[in-house]
């Protein structure tokens, strides 16, 4: 009983390292892992798009349970490419809403200092703001967009599978059929050439007349 528990023991110890090497030995897995740390250790983004980076993790997890060769590998390589992107471009939005809330408040402030500035310099000045808020309102936007047409684009990418899948089964069912059909074909026309030999054995040649001698 020892002995049995000592190699069931040995035995998971080498799945278990198997797995890890085909895991660490996957060049896309080590290339979003390293996208992925390279985001949350940046001082600027690494706080935000949380959920984003928990799921992109959690899709690379996902990738590393089959090998490179597996075709389960591409689909999972795509979703959690998509993950990886869409946690950098929530970062980023995120990063730039948090901005455009601080110039809010310098601009606060700005309209405050005015009062005590010359009138020409400080409408200058809150100009300035207002275009720099602006710009960043706009790219704001367009990562929010980004980030959209990425989850979408991951949706879509899951139905064409799906559909892919279903034409590759009618597909082979239609394969399967004609080749029903061209057996059956084929016995048919065997046991016709059999049945025509077996009429010209059963029906012989008429034996020749014999002629009639010249001087009867």
């Amino acid at each position: 009983m020892k002995r049995y528990t000592v190699l069931l023991s040995a035995l998971a110890l080498a799945v278990s390292a198997g797995s890890a090497f085909a895991a660490t030995d996957d060049l896309d897995i080590r290339r979003l892992n390293s996208s992925l740390d390279q985001l949350s250790s940046d001082p600027a983004l690494g706080g935000y798009a949380q959920a984003e980076q928990a799921r992109a993790r959690e899709a690379i997890n996902q990738m590393a349970q089959f090998r490179p060769k597996d075709k389960e590998h591409a689909h999972y390589l795509y979703i959690a490419e998509r993950r990886v992107d869409i946690a950098k471009a929530m970062a980023q939005f995120q990063d730039a809403q948090a901005k455009s809330s601080q110039l809010d408040r310098e601009h606060d402030a700005i309209l405050l200092e005015a009062s005590r500035l010359d009138a020409e310099m400080a409408r200058r000045q809150l100009e300035q703001q207002r275009a720099q808020n602006q710009m960043i309102q706009e790219e704001a936007a367009r990562l929010q967009q980004q980030g959209v047409e990425y989850s979408q684009a991951l949706e879509q990418a899951k139905a064409e599978g799906d559909k892919a899948r279903q034409v590759a089964a009618a597909q082979a069912k239609v394969a399967n059929a004609a080749k029903k059909q061209a057996a059956l074909a084929e016995q048919a026309a065997r046991a016709m050439r059999d049945a025509s030999a077996s009429d010209g054995a059963a029906d012989p040649a008429p034996a020749p007349k014999k002629k009639k001698s010249g001087g009867n």
